[in-house]
Order: C-alpha cells, then sequence, then structure tokens
C-alpha cells in the first residue's frame, strides 16, 4: 500500500486507497498540473516483476485511453515511477452496480432498463473502437452521484478481432462470462452482449442466475445449462425486458443480439411498450434493423376519433408474464409461452391494437432520437466545429514572469492556455507590483491545449526571509509540509539510493538552514531505493565467467567449492539467490564451484601373519586390489602365510590402489652333499613368483 502524500510522476498526489482487485489497487489522487481529483490504479507488487504483464497493462492502458465517453471512465495518463506502474484514471463518485443491488435487493424494471441503455452506450463505444471489455459485471459499472452510469476497468480489454481467441488464464468473472470465453473459443462483442444479459438478470432478480461451489462448476453452468426465464421469479416483469435478457444470454452467440445497436434499439422500444412483442428472438442481423410504418388515412383518423391511455408503465399488474425463453431443447416451451401471450394479446380490438403499436413505435422513434441527441451532446459532438473531437495536441508553457496578467493573458491569446491568477499576492525582491513572480506549470513544460496556467502577482513588498528546513531523511509527504509551512515552493525529483529508504528525502537545494526569500523554490530529492538488478543464471559457469556475468550486472560474487559426481570441474553447481530475481545492486551472490568427483584415501590393512586368502580378503575389504603375490622359502614363517607386503601397513592410499605380497613356502629343503670331487652347482635361490 502507497502512504497517502506520496507523488507520483511529480504530479498526482497519493489521497488516500479507494479500493482494491486481484491485479492493482485504486487510490483518490490530486493532479497537482491541472488541479483535479483523479482514480490512480496501482499495479500490485506481485507483478512488476513481470515483464509480460507490465507490458500488457501498459498497452491496455494506451487502448482505455483512446476511448472519450460520458459513459466510460476515461483514462488520462499512464507511466512508471519509483517501480511502480500506474494508470490515471477519471475519479467517479458515486457507488457500483453490485452494491446498488445489494442495497436494494432488486431494482425495477424502469431503471434497470435505464441503466442498461447508459451501461450499453459506453460499450458500444468501446466496441466501435474495436475493444471488447471481456469483463462485464455489475462491480465493473459505477453510478456517479448525479445518476451518470459509466462503463470502467477495461483490466483484460483488447483491442482484437472477431477471428482472436481468448484463454482460460484472461477470463472474466465466472457468474458473468458468456459459454464461449469460458471453453477458450472465439471472443466478440457477442460475449460482452452475454455479460450484459446476466447483468440485467442480477438487476431484476437480486442473484445471478448461476452459481456454485466453485468456478468450475459455475463454468460448466454458462456452458451446459439453460438460464431460467427471470419472470418466473419477477412476476411483475414486463413481457419485452423478459425477452431481451433471454436473447442475450442465449448459448450460441448467433441467436444474440449481433451488436449493441441491435440491443440499445430494444432497450429504448422497452421504455414506451413495456408489453411489447418487438424481440424477435434468435434473428440475425437483417431482421433486427427498425422499420418505417407508414399509417393509412382510415388509422390517422381512428386515432383523432379515440382517446388511449399512454401512462402504461412498468408497475401495472393486469398480465401474468410467465415467459421462459430457451433454446435447442425448450424452444417449444418458449414458443408455447409466446403463443400464449399473443393469444392475450389478440383478445384486444385488432384495430385498437394496430393503433397502438403505431403510436409506441413513433414515440420510440422520438425516444431514441432524443436519448442519441442528449449522449452526442454530452460527448462534446456538437461543442466545436467537427463532429469528432481532435485528440489534444501538446503545447510548451511559455515564461510569464515578470509580466504584468494583461501582457501575459495577450502571451497566451494564440497558444490555447488559459490563465488563472491566486487571489493573495506575496512579496518579492525581484518583482515589481503586478508583475507575475510564480507560475505552475513551470516555463518549458509541455501540457495538453486549454490547460490553465495558475500564476501568483508580486505585492512589490520587501520580501521575508526564511530558513530552508532541514527535510532530509523526512518521508515525502512530511518534507513538503515543513517546506510549504516555511513560505517556501517545493519541486520533486527522483533518484536511487542505496542508505535511503524508499520515499524518504535524500537531499535538498538549497540546502537546510539556508537562508532564503519566501517563495524560493526548494528542490527534495527523493529516493527511489536502492538501484535493481537482475541476478544472472551462474550455473554450469565457470568461475570466472560467474564473476564477470555478476560484475556486469552490478552486483559481486563469493565463491566456494565442493565436489560433484554430476558438475565438471571448475563449474558453478548453484547460487545462493535464484536467477531472474531483483535485488539492489551491490548485493553478493554466494556461488558453489565443482572440484570434480571426490578422491578417497583408506589406510593399508596388515597381513603379516595371514593366510594368502585372508590377506586378499583383508585388501578388497578396505578398498584396494591385490597386487603382484610372489612365494619364497622361510624358516621363520609357516608355509602359505604372508611374510611381507609392497605398501606398509597403516599408510594412506588412494581407494583402489593395488597392493602386492609374499606368501611363504616353508622352510629351504636342505641340498644332497655332492660326490667327493665332484664340481656341483646352485640351481637357484627356491623363489617363485606368481601375478594375479
Amino acid at each position: 500500500m502507497i502512504k497517502e502524500g506520496v507523488i507520483l510522476g511529480k504530479r498526482y498526489e497519493i489521497l488516500g486507497r479507494v479500493g482494491s482487485g486481484g491485479m492493482a489497487d485504486v487510490y483518490k489522487g490530486k493532479d497537482h498540473k491541472l488541479n483535479r481529483y483523479v482514480a490512480i490504479k496501482v499495479l500490485k507488487s506481485d507483478y512488476r516483476s513481470d515483464q509480460v504483464f507490465i507490458k500488457k497493462f501498459l498497452s491496455e492502458a494506451q487502448a482505455a485511453a483512446g476511448l472519450m465517453h460520458p459513459n466510460v471512465v476515461n483514462v488520462y495518463d499512464v507511466g512508471q515511477d519509483r517501480g511502480l506502474y500506474y494508470m490515471v484514471m477519471e475519479l467517479v463518485e458515486g457507488i457500483t452496480l453490485k452494491d446498488y443491488i445489494e442495497k436494494k435487493g432488486r431494482l425495477s424494471a424502469k431503471e434497470t432498463v435505464s441503466i442498461a441503455i447508459q451501461m450499453v452506450t459506453g460499450l458500444q463505444a468501446a466496441h466501435n473502437q474495436h475493444i471488447i471489455h471481456r469483463d462485464i459485471k455489475p462491480q465493473n459499472i459505477i453510478i456517479s452521484k448525479d445518476g451518470k452510469v459509466k462503463v470502467t476497468d477495461f483490466g483484460i480489454a483488447r483491442a482484437t478481432t472477431s477471428t482472436q481467441t481468448i484463454s482460460t488464464s484472461v477470463m472474466g468473472s465466472v457468474h458473468y462470462t458468456s459459454p464461449e470465453q469460458a471453453r477458450g473459443g472465439v471472443v466478440d462483442e457477442k460475449s460482452d452482449i452475454y455479460s450484459i444479459g446476466i447483468t440485467l438478470y442480477e438487476m431484476v432478480t437480486g442473484h445471478v442466475p448461476f452459481d456454485g461451489d466453485s468456478t468450475v462448476s459455475v463454468a460448466l453452468k454458462h456452458l451446459q445449462e439453460q438460464i431460467t426465464s427471470p419472470a418466473e421469479e419477477v412476476e411483475d416483469l414486463p413481457y419485452s425486458l423478459e425477452c431481451i435478457i433471454m436473447k442475450c444470454t442465449q448459448k450460441s452467440p448467433n441467436l444474440r443480439y449481433h451488436d449493441c445497436a441491435s440491443l440499445l434499439l430494444d432497450l429504448k422500444r422497452s421504455l414506451v411498450d413495456p408489453d411489447g412483442d418487438f424481440v424477435v428472438p434468435g434473428a440475425g442481423a437483417a431482421t433486427d434493423t427498425d422499420r418505417t410504418v407508414v399509417m393509412s388515412t382510415e388509422e390517422l383518423e381512428q386515432v383523432q376519433q379515440r382517446q388511449y391511455n399512454t401512462d402504461d408503465d412498468y408497475d401495472d399488474d393486469d398480465e401474468e408474464y410467465d415467459d421462459d425463453e430457451e433454446e435447442d431443447d425448450d424452444d417449444d416451451d418458449y414458443d408455447r409461452r409466446r403463443q400464449d401471450r399473443r393469444r392475450k394479446n389478440n383478445n384486444v380490438n385488432s384495430d385498437t391494437k394496430r393503433i397502438m403499436k403505431i403510436l409506441m413505435i413513433v414515440a420510440g422513434v422520438v425516444v431514441a432520437l432524443l436519448v442519441l441527441f442528449l449522449v452526442a451532446n454530452a460527448a462534446g459532438f456538437f461543442s466545436g466545429p467537427g463532429l469528432v473531437q481532435e485528440e489534444s495536441e501538446m503545447v510548451k508553457v511559455p515564461d510569464l514572469r515578470g509580466k504584468t496578467e494583461e501582457e501575459a493573458r495577450a502571451e497566451l491569446k494564440d497558444t490555447g492556455l488559459g490563465l488563472t491568477v491566486k487571489n493573495e499576492r506575496q512579496p518579492s525582491n525581484k518583482y515589481d507590483e503586478g508583475e507575475i513572480m510564480s507560475q505552475d506549470p513551470e516555463p518549458g513544460e509541455e501540457v495538453e491545449m486549454h490547460s490553465t496556467i495558475t500564476v501568483i502577482l508580486s505585492s512589490g513588498e520587501e520580501a521575508k526571509t526564511t530558513e530552508v528546513p532541514n527535510v532530509v531523511g523526512r518521508s515525502e509527504s512530511e518534507a513538503e509540509e515543513m517546506i510549504q509551512d516555511a513560505n517556501l515552493v517545493v519541486r520533486h525529483e527522483s533518484a536511487n539510493s542505496d542508505d535511503v529508504e524508499s520515499g524518504y528525502v535524500i537531499s535538498s537545494d538549497p540546502e537546510a538552514g539556508t537562508e532564503v526569500e519566501e517563495g524560493t523554490e526548494v528542490t527534495i530529492v527523493v529516493s527511489l531505493g536502492a538501484e535493481q538488478a537482475t541476478v544472472p543464471d551462474l550455473r554450469n559457469k565457470t568461475a570466472s565467467a560467474a564473476e564477470s556475468a555478476l560484475a556486469d550486472a552490478g552486483l559481486s560474487g563469493s565463491a566456494s567449492e565442493e565436489y560433484s559426481d554430476s558438475v565438471p570441474e571448475g563449474q558453478v553447481i548453484s547460487q545462493s539467490i535464484d536467477p531472474g530475481q531483483k535485488v539492489d545492486k551491490g548485493t553478493t551472490v554466494s556461488y558453489v564451484v565443482s572440484r570434480g568427483p571426490e578422491t578417497k584415501y583408506v589406510n593399508v590393512p596388515g597381513l603379516g601373519g595371514y593366510t594368502e586368502a585372508d590377506a586378499r580378503s583383508r585388501l578388497e575389504n578396505a578398498g584396494l586390489t591385490v597386487g603382484n603375490v610372489s612365494y619364497a622359502y622361510s624358516n621363520t614363517v609357516g608355509e602359505g602365510y604372508v611374510i611381507d607386503q609392497t605398501a606398509s601397513p597403516g599408510s594412506s592410499v588412494e581407494e583402489g590402489t593395488s597392493v602386492g605380497f609374499t606368501v611363504s613356502r616353508g622352510p629351504e629343503p636342505q641340498q644332497p652333499e655332492e660326490p667327493s670331487g665332484g664340481d656341483g652347482t646352485d640351481t637357484g635361490d627356491g623363489t617363485e613368483t606368481q601375478q594375479d
């Protein structure tokens, strides 16, 4: 949550939070440049690191900004400040349609149709720009204090064509979503019309047609079940409104109204002919248009001779409305209901019925023209030389300081900018009495044409001096208040800081304690927090490559080593901060470098005094291999026992090292004596070797 008093984009002051959604918080704010209150939608922190989501947020804000209509909450600006992504919108003081329904229980038919006409008119403006809302629901309809109905929150809207599809990841609120939207199919204007039908149903009954324990169960009902006619619950529901709701909520998009214009036409007819049978179920575009009816001379004479009660209201209790329009399997029941209605109507004199219908159509056309005129006038179609308002041009603000009010107005005459002079004049040592001493916006800034420049005139008196307060380390709002209390003017700048928390003042210019004239501008630099860096992926890099990647990102590294059987020696095994995370610049990222497979050492067992078999077993059990085995005579070691070994007992060698040993053959046999006079020879030393 953003603190009150924080200023975004050097012009939008946060005054307090007024609402919160799944993706963004909404704050009431003040635009100091144009001196008006606005609504500021700020993207929640969970989505600020998702570049794809941010791009979608900005592009959709730009699409919504192209809509300028009295029945749409207009978008003024979009931007980024201190890592915050925000959208500035028209502030509408009022209540959501959802809260209004909950407050009243359910709405009357008259009120429902009146609200629906404004709602559909706003949605039609979006459709004309090829923008599908995709999330029409009572929560996104605002009724202002003066009764104006506005469509808001184009949060998942997209400029689209009828061939585009939408996935379930961006599906609107499940209680109001169309069947094709729930299944991830083609989404176009008719999908919004389905959601309008569900909203109309809730307005007249006080609840949604489908509910369930989970979003999946509700979505399946939209796909599989036909909506029960609201007339079964609301006995006095006008027949035409019932038919409008049922046509909007048909499962097949082809059976709904093909566009908002057709729906608007029937809604306006319903105002003047609530019991009329003019809604054509499942009609295509060709059958949904209005037609001209010419009255015969005989009919005109009958109208002049007869009087009819034209004060028919939605509150009449003369007839019961049990119609239940359904498609596919319920067509027979729907036709039966319509035939029952027709039989009731046929009980009226045929001439009277025909003339009443003609009068209603004429009245409907008059009302339609009146509504169109009012909407066009509110949209500004008759306020200028053209029928379409041009996009606002940007104008550079001239320097008016030192000029009189008359001179300033003369200079602004051809710029398209206005001038407002504050009532209270201020003393100045630089400007004479009556001359402009300060202005807002400042000279050189670019503003929209028709913006107003607010100026302060000099009183000609000697300016008092004051001391610049020490605002370093204070919050932005607190610093601004302290400077203003010292009769100084605040100017905001921002910068990253490793030492000062985001939203707090780093420095001021002039510095604290400086003696300056009252009205002097003091620039405060507000911290954006430490500069952020994205942690690179160090895994499988060499240590030198890892250090280089960290240095490029503005980070430092700390290496350690471990043995690894899976990662080659010299490459990074793991890192302390996951790749892709945002951290302050200068943060130390620890990483582990592989030393390769670990080399094990074992102690050589003593083999002396053991049999050959036991010696072999002891070497193998110690993780060593048997080397050369030799045999020799020994007068001290019994036959078959080990005399000595190639590696000293107890010495440490690598696992798997070969160790040889010598086995006793017992005492050397005695040589027979040579015959006297003979010259006998020694045949050898009696030693044999065996190579395993």
